[in-house]
């Protein structure tokens, strides 16, 4: 088990590597009553998962700010101490970005949520009638394909929705690194994005999107992702890696178990805290019922943590 003493060497500088949590920690009253100020993003999960941390540490005696930050912006935020908790780092699109802060030494990497994500473009099924090549990537530099999935704006060029601008993910990228006949649209926000590829489901309208697992969808949606080349590092990082040598991004998104991340600074002053918050597990069927929650119910996040912080207590207090 973690003990205080480990964390505050962390916190003076020793922070580059993943805290090792298991077990019920410590119950002891709150150390400090400086605010733990968590970081709010703009996707269900996200913001559920904040508040249930919130939610415990409040019922631990703690002090708790929310504050709403850009995916991507937030790691200096992280490294300057201005916000210590993020609940959800995503391999496929913040994961240089994040190590970057770990190596910096300001920011913990505070192990695996346990939850297995994938991000990539999503197709429905029936779109497969006009492009029987799918889900190969190679369907998509065929005229008649990306005419399918072409409307009144890009046309001839096929239509790509692509995630919120802040969510980055090198979609622009991609679509010139493979040659690719597409448009990249972005949607404002994952609530925007969802909403027209289930507008476009029901009516059977072309949509080829940014989607991503774990998510209530898959249950009501039958589709399919596009099978990019595998990601490897090289791919981002050496224009020579892949199929056009010119150019980097020629390949699929990276995969993989979402992270947890808190400013280094802040172990020495929320020890037990700390303790709890890596120790917090969320499993995919658990994060799928968020997204539905939020998505599909309409449900306020703040309202779907408290639902869940009662009904789990025995779960949540074990971490401590």
């Amino acid at each position: 088990m973690l003990n205080t003493r480990l964390l505050k060497s962390l916190a003076l500088g020793f922070a580059t590597g993943c805290l090792l949590l298991a077990g019920a920690g410590s119950t002891q009253a709150a150390e400090s009553d400086d605010p733990i100020k968590i970081i709010l993003n703009d996707w269900s999960s996200q913001l559920v998962t904040s508040y249930i941390v919130g939610g415990m540490f409040e019922r631990k005696g703690y002090n708790v700010e929310y504050v709403q930050a850009d995916a991507m912006a937030q790691f200096a935020g992280l490294e300057t101490g201005d916000l210590h908790i993020q609940v959800e780092i995503w391999p496929t699109t913040q994961w240089d970005r994040f190590m970057s802060s770990v190596d910096s030494g300001n920011v913990l990497n505070l192990g695996k949520s346990g939850v297995n994500a994938r991000e990539e473009w999503w197709y429905p099924a029936y779109m497969t009638e006009q492009c029987p090549s799918l889900p190969d990537w190679q369907a998509l530099l065929e005229p008649d394909c990306a005419k399918a999935f072409s409307n009144v704006e890009t046309a001839p060029k096929g239509r790509y929705l692509g995630a919120p601008v802040s969510w980055e993910g090198f979609d622009e990228e991609r679509v010139e690194a493979l040659g690719l006949p597409f448009e990249v649209i972005h949607a404002g926000s994952d609530i925007a994005l969802v909403g027209e590829i289930q507008s476009a489901y029901k009516r059977k309208a072309p949509i080829l999107a940014w989607f991503w697992v774990p998510h209530w969808w898959p249950a009501e949606m039958e589709g399919d992702f596009i099978s990019f080349p595998d990601y490897e590092p090289e791919c981002y990082q050496n224009p020579g890696w892949g199929t056009n040598a010119q150019k980097a991004y020629d390949c699929g998104k990276p995969f993989g178990i979402l992270h947890k991340a808190a400013w280094a600074g802040g172990a020495s002053m929320w020890p037990a805290a700390y303790e709890a918050f890596g120790n917090l597990k969320i499993d995919d069927k658990t994060a799928s019922e968020f997204f539905y929650a939020g998505e599909i119910e309409a449900r306020e996040p703040k309202d779907v943590a408290e639902s869940w912080l009662n009904a789990n207590e025995a779960a949540w207090s074990a971490w401590w």
